[in-house]
């Protein structure tokens, strides 16, 4: 049995056929089969149905899937052990950052933080948030970056930083005279929010809950911070935006921003990682370029929320 086996079987398990967890995996086809069957004969089982389509796992097969998971997070967390205690910071990193963040928070530290640490390969996957504690918790990824708190057993996370609410208000909508907005100024049907999953629309039905907002059905949703901005100006109602994400506005958009009063809404972004993983430098070291790139554009410290004003962009 070796590590590559398993590696192959978590391959097949994930993409449920041959010839693509063979690609996957940088190696022909052929040889992926040969040496899932190599395995097979030593443990005199069948971990795959190869009759099916597409491939099923046999019921031995998922305890050998898991246990395989287990076995290659303890190898990798070896040569993790190795580099922290030589203080190097290099190799692979997987971090699954969530939709609404990923967009305006890795472009601006990804180059950064891979320039100052050459030997280190910052690989970024888009998941929501269940999915990475989901990989966090089986070793598929090392960090997540997400909206926080989630109190998840075996989850340990620390603050990047707090981000303002924006509001995003059309010409003609009822608020637009208004230069600077309040919690109460929204309405449920009148807010056009994130479809189900994304973690951004539970910040804003969060929002309006804690402001006693009369709730009454969300007209439209979607999928998109984009698709919301252009129902918006067509007339549909107005939404609210991260920070960052107003931010980047084309120009002739930005006039239609407006800032909370006091305190201004914020939501808590947090890299989380397992209890067990022993990458303290790099987690040291991400935390610290994340926050000098954003220090005096957004919040670092949850106690300036109720006193602090946000530039937005001109």
């Amino acid at each position: 049995m070796t590590l590559v086996q398993l590696q192959y079987v978590l391959a097949v398990a994930e993409y449920k056929n041959f010839t693509v967890a063979a690609d996957k995996s940088f190696v022909t086809q052929p040889t992926l089969s040969m040496q899932i069957q190599k395995l097979e004969k030593e443990l005199n089982v069948e971990i795959f149905d190869r009759t099916s389509h597409p491939i099923k796992i046999t019921q031995i097969g998922e305890k050998i899937v898991q246990q395989a998971k287990t076995i290659l997070m303890e190898a990798n967390r070896m040569k993790h052990l190795v580099n922290e205690e030589k203080g190097l910071l290099e190799g692979d990193f997987v971090i699954g950052v969530i939709p609404t963040i990923l967009p305006t928070l890795v472009p601006l530290f990804y180059k950064t933080f891979e320039k100052k640490h050459p030997k280190s390969n910052l690989i970024i996957k888009e998941f929501k948030t269940e999915k990475i504690i989901k990989g966090i918790k089986d070793g598929s990824l090392d960090f997540g970056i997400v909206v926080s708190p989630l109190h998840e057993d075996q989850i340990i996370e620390k603050t990047l930083y707090y981000e303002p609410l924006v509001a995003y208000i059309p010409e003609g909508h009822r608020l637009t005279s208004q230069e600077k907005i309040v919690e109460t100024d929204l309405e449920s049907a009148d807010l056009l929010i994130l479809q189900e999953g994304h973690c951004f629309r539970d910040n804003v039905l969060s929002l309006c809950e804690a402001s006693k907002i009369k709730q009454r059905p969300v007209k439209l949703e979607s999928g998109s911070f984009d698709a919301l901005i252009k129902l918006a100006n067509e007339g549909y109602g107005m939404t609210l935006l991260p920070a960052l994400v107003a931010e980047e506005l084309p120009k002739k958009l930005r006039k239609n921003l407006r800032q909370f009063e006091n305190p201004i809404p914020t939501r808590e972004v947090s890299l989380i990682y397992h209890q067990s993983q022993l990458r303290d430098s790099f987690e040291e070291e991400l935390i610290k370029t994340i926050q000098s790139i954003l220090r005096g554009k957004i919040f670092l410290e949850q106690t300036n929320e109720s006193h602090a004003t946000v530039s937005l962009p001109k």
